[in-house]
């Protein structure tokens, strides 16, 4: 079997990572209510269930893309989605992003989870070389995020998007390779472990 070809569920304590499906389009609808949630996206907040349900067409028509709903594992509540894309067998490199939490589980152990999942996945299932980030220059929360996990920055690539308001947006880059997902694990491992003790 080509593990690069499949998408499958990846579970943890906290958080249950499941193929995106249409059936998940109201659950990110009323987790993604907060706006501060939209401010660096791609994607415009969805006004109502229906333009979830767009919103969630658009993403599984993008064959670049494998895309996850993180579900709270405790409650079964869609909290949000993350995904793969710019995804090279060949070369052996992935990039982890359009990610979002609904404002119920910032500070909360899923997105550590999500991200070890995410990261074991990659380098321990696919035997990726590297795995990538890209964020907006100005998101720096998103940006010490990445740096938490142990990521490197490389550069920016300037007038890489446009922005849902049209503005140019410029890109931080972030990357992880084989040799330090070691680490890298045991430091979110460590993470865990204190949303657990604490």
């Amino acid at each position: 079997m080509n593990h690069w070809q499949t998408h499958p569920a990846l579970s943890g304590d906290h958080v249950r990572l499941e193929p995106l499906t249409a059936d998940h389009a109201k659950g990110l609808f009323e987790a993604g209510k907060d706006p501060a949630i939209w401010t660096w996206l791609s994607l415009r907040q969805p006004a109502d269930p229906p333009a979830a349900e767009r919103m969630v067409e658009k993403i599984l028509a993008d064959r670049t893309r494998q895309a996850w709903a993180q579900i709270d594992a405790k409650t079964g509540r869609v909290a949000g989605t993350t995904s793969y894309y710019q995804v090279s067998e060949a070369h052996r490199i992935l990039s982890i992003g359009f990610t979002w939490l609904g404002a119920d589980w910032h500070r909360t152990a899923l997105n550590t989870e999500a991200k070890l999942l995410l990261l074991t996945h990659a380098f321990e299932t696919l035997g990726a070389q590297r795995v990538s980030w890209e964020t907006d220059i100005r998101n720096l929360r998103s940006q010490r995020a990445i740096e938490r996990l142990g990521a490197l920055r490389e550069g920016v690539l300037r007038a890489h998007r446009i922005r849902p308001d049209g503005s140019s947006r410029d890109t931080v880059v972030y990357s992880m390779v084989e040799t330090e997902w070691p680490p890298a694990r045991q430091r979110l491992r460590e993470r865990l472990s204190a949303f657990s003790t604490g």
